[in-house]
């Protein structure tokens, strides 16, 4: 073993104890996290002979503190929750001590850190989402202030906040105009001819005062400066992934769901070397798409899925709704089968995690995404496959053929016997089959004959009752004639 230290890291000092060879402590020493102190952390660490170092993932303040040792010592991150004291025996220096031991003993699982170039990509996306969130928020805070002027125009149109008409209605009511007809003038015709003039300027007409006016434009102002900043955070973020993964942001826009800007979020939080996860499965369960394992006594209590990268699900979410519009895609039919038998929320989840795999294959392999071959086939699979197929046939032909040569010595005679077997029995089915066919139409025959006899007899019976019945009337009329 090698001598290790542990550090256990806060937000004003850090605690480091320092393990020889032999598992004993050569130093134990608390050291505050200023610049120069993190200075002499490391040097005491150098001059200890310390090679490997260990530390929690406490918040943002690793950071730091990874990027003073990142040149001098081989570093592994933690998370804290694998690293938990016994209770009742927890203190900094017995935590320094504990992540020490660990280290030593090769018993702590090294979590994921990104390199510099992933770490400023990432600072890039989530500012551009943080952005993105704020930017809603103010939007929305301009359609209520709207519906408190009773300006409905908002329920007439899509995209509110990012509409060009609102827009416009917006700066001319800032600018002091008031009159809906001159408002209306701004709406898009296709808005217009949809509705109706008068409905849209009956829309426009409000009940506007100073203050209402004063907080539409510190809004309007406030929005303009997001996107101001938003396009600059895009621009940098394109310039630096240009450099570095040109060639994986093209891969990634080959799967359906995915584009230029999401491409880069998912790279600036997984990046493209993926020998950091073994499998896919190790991704997954990393971006926390997995149900996580919780049952007692033989019974499941919870199936929900993990607390992982959080902005990493959040853009796969956001791809596989995408996915799912299409149903000329596998992943848009596998959504809709899937909607059938559990929650449409469930089911987007699992499209998040086939997106995600689909993308550790396609960065593994360096090669675009087929929607042809919707899974993975292994060729020597099929290659067995089709020997085993060419072996059972050939085992088939085999034994066909032993058999024939068993019964017959001459094939030439056989096959003319044969000929004149299936013509005789040709022959006897034609005399049976007209034969056949005459006995059904003397049946046919005897039955018509028949029936014409039950006619006649009918026939002779109405005739019979009908003269009857004129003789008996006749008799009564005599009767009544002679009274």
């Amino acid at each position: 073993m090698e001598k290790a230290c542990g550090l256990d890291v806060h937000k004003n000092s850090v605690f480091a104890c320092i393990l020889d060879e032999q598992g004993k402590k050569i130093l134990e020493k608390r050291f505050e996290t200023l610049t120069p102190d993190l200075d002499k952390l490391r040097e005491t660490l150098v001059e200890h002979g310390c090679g490997r170092v260990a530390m929690e993932s406490t918040s943002i303040y690793w950071m730091p503190i990874w990027r003073v040792f990142e040149s001098d010592f081989s570093q592994t991150l933690v998370n804290p929750y694998f690293v938990k004291q016994l209770p009742g025996r927890k203190s900094d220096q017995k935590d320094a001590a504990w992540i020490a031991e660990c280290l030593q003993k090769d018993s702590l699982k090294s979590s994921f850190v990104a390199d510099n170039t992933l770490q400023q990509m990432r600072l890039y996306t989530r500012q551009h989402n943080r952005l993105t969130k704020s930017r809603v928020r103010l939007e929305q805070q301009v359609d209520n202030q709207l519906q408190r002027c009773n300006i409905r125009f908002s329920n007439y149109v899509s995209n509110q906040g990012q509409n060009v008409s609102q827009r416009k209605v917006i700066k001319d009511l800032i600018a002091g105009e008031r009159d809906p007809v001159e408002l209306c003038a701004k709406v898009h015709g296709r808005t217009t001819n949809k509705h109706g003039k008068e409905v849209i300027t009956a829309a426009l007409t409000g009940f506007v005062q100073k203050a209402d006016i004063e907080m539409l434009r510190q809004c309007m102002e406030q929005i303009e400066l997001i996107e101001k900043q938003q396009a600059a955070c895009l621009t940098l973020l394109e310039e630096l992934a240009g450099e570095h993964y040109a060639k994986e942001i093209s891969l990634l826009c080959s799967i359906p769901g995915i584009e230029k800007l999401s491409a880069l979020c998912i790279l600036a939080e997984i990046g493209a070397d993926m020998s950091y996860f073994q499998k896919a499965t190790h991704l997954v369960g990393w971006a926390g798409l997995r149900p996580r394992n919780d049952e007692t006594s033989e019974k499941i209590r919870n199936r929900k899925i993990l607390h992982g990268n959080k902005y990493l699900r959040q853009i796969l979410v956001q791809t596989a709704w995408g996915a799912s519009r299409s149903n000329k895609t596998f992943l848009g039919k596998k959504y809709n089968l899937l909607k059938k038998r559990m929650k449409p929320q469930k089911a987007l989840i699992a499209i998040a995690r086939k997106i995600l795999v689909i993308i550790y294959n396609v960065l593994n392999t360096k090669q675009p995404f087929d929607p042809k071959r919707n899974f993975h086939v292994d060729e020597a699979l099929i290659e067995e496959k089709t020997e085993k197929s060419e072996k059972n046939c050939n085992n088939a032909d085999s034994a066909q053929s032993a058999e024939t040569k068993t019964v017959t010595t001459s094939p030439k005679k056989q096959t003319k016997k044969q000929v004149d077997k299936e013509a005789s029995e040709q022959k006897v089915c034609s005399v049976k089959t007209t034969s056949a066919k005459k006995a059904v139409k003397v049946e046919k025959d005897a039955d018509c004959q028949k029936s014409k006899k039950i006619v006649d007899k009918t026939q002779a019976q109405n005739t019979q009752c009908a003269e009857k019945k004129s003789a008996v009337g006749r008799k009564k009329k005599l009767l009544a004639d002679k009274a």
